[in-house]
This record gives structure tokens, C-alpha cells and sequence, in this order.
């Protein structure tokens, strides 16, 4: 699925990502994959993400 449509970001991507190390905010996935949120929408989910397989880990 795809999470942001400004940075084409999948949900497998940010979900590796959160694997791969420790991450605070979604904008710091963001950075991890050389991009920024560019209209903010997809952030709320993209967190939800993150603390899901923080949660799973």
C-alpha cells in the first residue's frame, strides 16, 4: 500500500525502515529514505506504522 503519494513511500518501505533501527518520528523515516514529507498528510499513519513494529519488535 502505498503510504505517501507526494514521495511514492510504500508501507514495506517505512516498515523496514522501523525494523533497521531506531526511530523517534516519521520524519526521521523520512530522512532515511533520502526524502521529506512534503503536505503532511500521510504522517499520522505513517507513525502508526512505526509503532506498530516497534511494538511487534
Amino acid at each position: 500500500m502505498v503510504v505517501c503519494v507526494c514521495n511514492a513511500i510504500r508501507e514495506s518501505q517505512l516498515r523496514d525502515v522501523a525494523r533497521s533501527g531506531q526511530l523517534r518520528c516519521a520524519k526521521a523515516a523520512y530522512a532515511q529514505l533520502g526524502r521529506k514529507p512534503k503536505c503532511g498528510q500521510c504522517l499520522p499513519f505513517a507513525r502508526n506504522i512505526i509503532s506498530d513494529v516497534a511494538a511487534t519488535a
